[in-house]
């Protein structure tokens, strides 16, 4: 407010997702703001379009006492260009911001939480779609004022609170609002839910304007992207490596594996038992050691580091555990996953959780899931296909958390016991053997090759039209394989290939390189 010109308001764009509290945070602002006599309101505009769905809330705070005179009249939607504190709960929110133009060098608090939640457009590519978190953050901090960033969940995670708190504590050590700290610490103490928690968190938050970067944001600050789990592998290789360790019917495969295979691989070959033999029994793990056999005969070469080998157990064990209905089913009823929700969103021991499941089954997967004689009955008679396709038409909500739900969805995972016999499992398995043929005959004369045509399996994912359009993909490329055998560096050639297949999900990128490279049975555009 200027001593010369009419009091202006304070202006807070609060960006946040469902279930982080947005609404509650901007509700402790303005009753913060009221209780100390100032005018103030909030309104949202909710959106759907990724994640849990983005809401945006926007209070304005009149920093003048009430008086009986008229009320002023304050804005109901964040102007570009005018807001003076913009609180983004994760860091792809903060660049939405900056983006929708709400954050100004000129005028603009930024404050946002490092850790991401990553949006649908970046968890359906069909390779690594994730945004550059250095490129969010160096964004965020050009375009703002002042730029504060720290990982405000983690902060209020580690206090049993969720990231309003935190974000609630930032905003009232950061002096925008001219009021105490015990105003903003009273306002949570009569919302009297998770008093305590949310104090702590509070507490964190606030400190944290002073404090260092966090271990993530000091990562990002100088220029490192925080490592994300998918970037990871050796966490996860370890993990596996310890349950099969724990397994005592792996112990066998654990000792084989020491014995036939070199040093170098053990951690993903022991990760792949560990995967194969909790997606189907320990008879899987022993028949994915079986198909790695010929590789290991092949792979003889320390200087290479056992490139192929390494290659081909990865991709192998992601192949043989592909996504089917019945897997979906067992990893939905498994107790670690109940425990998993109720961590995440910080249920009490003596609170309920009602956990709803979405399933749309197409006829096609309902298919894949019987046995290969009675699927290829369904999908050639009308009338069963019509009665199939009546009852499916519509997808239906499954309470996992209720005796029927939990019944129906336990119903679905013991058909693992006839998941050798199933549509699904011959047609992957036919797939997968000529996949492997195909790196058998190129290993000895073209290992490069070898290795990139190992790597292609990465195409092959999911289920229902993604998988059907990745492998497609894929055997294009495998159809290509001829043709770029009889040109120089193929190996480069069939690695340009496959990154464009990932470029997009309907295979345009490579069917017109394909064409320009002169592949047979594709036609220049």
């Amino acid at each position: 407010m200027r001593s010369d010109q009419q009091p202006v308001p304070i202006k807070i764009a609060i960006l946040a997702m469902g279930g982080e509290g947005g609404g509650v945070l901007a509700d402790w602002v303005v009753s913060t703001a009221e209780k100390a006599g100032f005018y103030a309101q909030t309104t949202s505009v909710p959106g759907v379009a990724q994640r849990t769905g983005a809401t945006i809330y926007y209070v304005e705070i009149l920093p003048v006492q009430r008086s009986t005179g008229q009320q002023p009249v304050l804005g109901l939607m964040p102007v570009p260009g005018d807001v003076d504190v913009v609180l983004a709960s994760e860091l792809m929110e903060s660049a939405r911001a900056v983006q929708r133009g709400l954050v100004t060098p000129d005028k603009t608090l930024l404050i946002t939480s490092s850790n991401r939640v990553y949006a649908m457009p970046e968890k359906m590519a069909m390779g690594d779609g994730r945004q550059d978190s250095e490129a969010l953050l160096t964004t965020g901090r050009q375009a703002a004022r002042q730029y504060v960033c720290h990982d405000f969940a983690a902060l209020a995670a580690k206090h049993g609170s969720v990231i309003s708190a935190s974000l609630f504590g930032v905003l009232a050590a950061s002096g925008v609002l001219p009021l105490p700290r015990e105003a903003f610490e009273a306002t949570i103490r009569q919302s009297g839910v998770g008093v305590n928690a949310s104090l702590a968190a509070f507490e964190a938050g606030y400190g944290a304007w002073s404090a260092p970067a966090s271990e993530a944001s000091a990562a990002l600050a100088s220029g490192v992207a925080p490592a994300s789990p998918s970037a990871a592998p050796d966490q996860g290789q370890q993990q596996h490596r310890v349950q099969a360790a724990l397994d005592p019917r792996l112990a066998g495969l654990e000792a084989q594996m020491s014995q036939a295979f070199p040093s170098d691989v053990h951690a993903v070959v022991s990760a792949g038992i560990a995967r194969t033999a909790d997606y189907q029994d320990p008879a899987y793990a022993r028949q994915y050691l079986a198909f790695l056999q010929p590789v290991v005969v092949l792979d003889t070469d320390p200087g290479r580091k056992y490139r192929l080998l390494e290659t081909v157990a990865r991709h192998l064990a992601l192949w043989m555990t592909y996504e089917d209905t019945v897997r979906v089913a067992e990893l939905k009823i498994r107790r670690t996953r109940f425990d998993r929700v109720r961590a995440e969103h910080g249920v009490q021991s003596a609170q309920l959780v009602q956990v709803n499941e979405f399933f749309h089954p197409r006829l096609e997967e309902i298919a894949d899931t019987l046995p290969t004689g009675m699927a290829n009955r369904l999908l050639r008679t009308g009338w069963m296909r019509g009665l199939v396709q009546r009852h499916t038409r519509k997808g239906r909500v499954i309470h996992s958390n209720r005796l029927g739900g939990f019944l129906m969805l336990y119903l679905v995972a013991s058909l693992r016991g006839i998941r050798r016999r199933s549509l699904r499992y011959a047609r992957e398995h036919a797939e997968m053997a000529r996949w492997l043929e195909q790196i058998i005959r190129l290993a000895p004369d073209h290992y490069d090759l070898a290795c990139e045509v190992a790597a292609c399996q990465n195409l092959v994912k999911g289920y229902g039209d993604t998988h059907a359009r990745g492998l497609r993909s894929f055997q294009m490329l495998m159809g290509a394989l001829p043709h770029l055998e009889r040109h120089d560096s193929p190996a480069l050639q069939l690695a340009g290939l496959r990154q464009a297949a990932l470029a997009d999900d309907k295979g345009n990128t490579l069917e017109t390189q394909l064409a320009a490279m002169n592949v047979p049975g594709f036609l220049r555009p």
